[in-house]
């Protein structure tokens, strides 16, 4: 057995509480060492002497009131706690709890308004092509949609005066068009919303807008099918 291993278990040996598997062989051998080593023999010399000198020291016995005065400390040292003191501690204990607890839903609530923001602009554009919308004149855009509107109108066909059998329409807003443009800016239908509905004045009506130029409807500064220009006749002369 080494030195090392039997001035570590030196203590133990004094007090007979080798604690081993094989205890008696244990203190057989630490024996038969401290027999033939000078320097482990001093060494347990030592702790002999420390044992002897700590059985004569008196022994400190607390007082039979010390558990009653900790108790009575401790109550004091709580109730003489100032308002900033316990102020600090909620604060602090709050932002652990909103930390603990909002921070897991932070990611997921950030997504979710990306994703309504996307989905919005996207029904938008979708719904948006078939919402009956009217130019204004000197309209600046600064929207995402701007509506359709006319540029120039045909004078075909070039004949609009009255002769002898023409009727003159006389009516509080004349005759008034609905047109719908593709994305060509040309007319690809129309509806009389107020007028005459003759066969010849919609034939005059065909020839007139399928040569009058139109700006479609855009749509995030795309051209779009499906825009709308509402067309305003004050007087329209008929052939009868």
């Amino acid at each position: 057995m080494k030195c090392t291993t039997v001035r570590s278990k030196l203590a133990g040996y004094l007090d007979d509480v080798v604690e081993s598997a094989s205890r008696t062989s244990e203190r057989s051998q630490m024996r038969a060492h401290l027999e033939s080593c000078a320097y482990c023999r001093e060494e347990l010399q030592r702790y002999r002497k420390l044992a002897i000198l700590l059985s004569r020291s008196p022994r400190a016995v607390p007082p039979s009131d010390l558990a009653v005065r900790i108790k009575v400390a401790a109550a004091q040292a709580q109730q003489t706690q100032d308002w900033p003191s316990q102020w600090q501690r909620f604060c602090d204990r709050a932002e652990i709890l909103l930390d603990n607890v909002l921070r897991p839903i932070t990611l997921p609530a950030t997504g979710g308004i990306v994703s309504a923001i996307l989905v919005f602009a996207l029904v938008l554009q979708l719904i948006a092509p078939g919402t009956t919308v009217q130019a204004i004149p000197n309209d600046v855009p600064l929207n995402i949609m701007q509506p359709a509107e006319l540029i120039t109108l045909s004078d075909s066909p070039g004949d609009w005066a009255p002769e002898k059998n023409d009727t003159e329409l006389a009516l509080p807003h004349g005759l008034l068009l609905d047109v719908t443009v593709d994305a060509h800016g040309q007319m690809i239908g129309y509806q009389i919303l107020s007028g005459p509905k003759t066969h010849e004045m919609e034939h005059q009506l065909d020839q007139m807008l399928l040569f009058s130029r139109f700006h479609p409807m855009t749509s995030f500064g795309r051209p779009t099918s499906g825009g709308h220009v509402i067309l305003s006749f004050s007087a329209v002369r008929v052939r009868g």
